[in-house]
């Protein structure tokens, strides 16, 4: 229980320095839990990139032959 009264405290105290703590801790795990798991469900293979004219026609209307 004294660990969670200094975990308290300190939060209360530097408040800044906590919230920065806890970002850099989702930073951490982040990278190091959900890469594996994309990775597992082959979600992270890369799309085929569509041809720059069929873009060029879909963003101004106009069919290009």
């Amino acid at each position: 229980m004294a660990v969670m009264e200094k975990l308290k405290m300190f939060i209360v105290q530097e408040p800044v320095v906590a919230a920065s703590c806890l970002i850099a801790g989702i930073g951490l795990f982040l990278p190091a839990v959900v890469r594996p798991i994309l990775d597992s469900m082959e979600t992270s293979k890369q799309v085929p990139q569509p041809a720059l004219r069929d873009v060029v026609a879909g963003m101004t209307g106009k069919k290009q032959d």
